[in-house]
């Protein structure tokens, strides 16, 4: 008589695809908009910066690119979509201190979009640029050309934009780490963790 076939463990939709362990559930977040806005001002930035003894056309014309794309970011942080508007991510100073206070315990709460302090930092980066911006066209006119006070303002709001930047690439790596999410590569794709339990959106 022959032996029954010997029925083969049945496997679960985890074990029979291992690669749906780390799955992760992603969202849109940034919209296109906001991608290209901000690598296009880094790009901008980053050339004027390294320019600025070499080559005056070329500094000039990174800086008012840099000018004109923070002015299209206001209008779009009114106008543009839900994570891209102010209104989600500008907060009151009471509640960026208390941000920042529960980062240094390691209580700080992951947002969807821009935190606290993040959306603190935009505004900042958003006018230090414009400011140095506004200043380096004051130095080209009739009326302010030659005026040491100008150049110093202009130097002066150039170096707090490196140092924001520093300061914005320490809380991108901190966040980043604390809450297990790459957050430069999210400004690339766009898309991040969709909202768990504790999550803020």
């Amino acid at each position: 008589m022959p032996k029954p076939a010997r029925a083969e463990p049945r496997l679960t939709v985890v074990e029979a695809v291992p690669e749906a362990r780390g799955r992760e559930t992603l969202m849109r977040v940034w919209d296109p908009f906001v991608r290209i806005f901000h690598w296009s001002l880094v790009s901008c930035f980053v050339i004027a910066y390294l320019s600025r003894h070499d080559s005056a056309a070329i500094h000039h014309l990174a800086g008012y690119a840099a000018g004109g794309l923070v002015v299209l970011r206001v209008a779009w942080g009114v106008l543009g979509t839900r994570y891209a508007r102010f209104s989600s991510f500008v907060r009151h100073p009471r509640t960026v201190f208390s941000y920042l206070r529960d980062i240094a315990t390691g209580r700080e709460a992951r947002h969807i979009g821009h935190n606290p302090a993040g959306g603190a930092m935009v505004l900042a980066l958003m006018a230090a640029m414009l400011a140095t911006a506004t200043s380096g066209w004051m130095m080209t006119t009739d009326r302010y050309w030659g005026v040491e006070w100008v150049g110093t303002l202009h130097a002066y709001c150039a170096h707090a934009v490196v140092i924001l930047v520093l300061l914005h690439l320490g809380g991108v790596a901190v966040a980043s780490l604390r809450h297990r999410e790459n957050l430069v590569r999210a400004m690339v794709t766009g898309r991040k963790r969709a909202p768990e339990a504790d999550d803020i959106d």
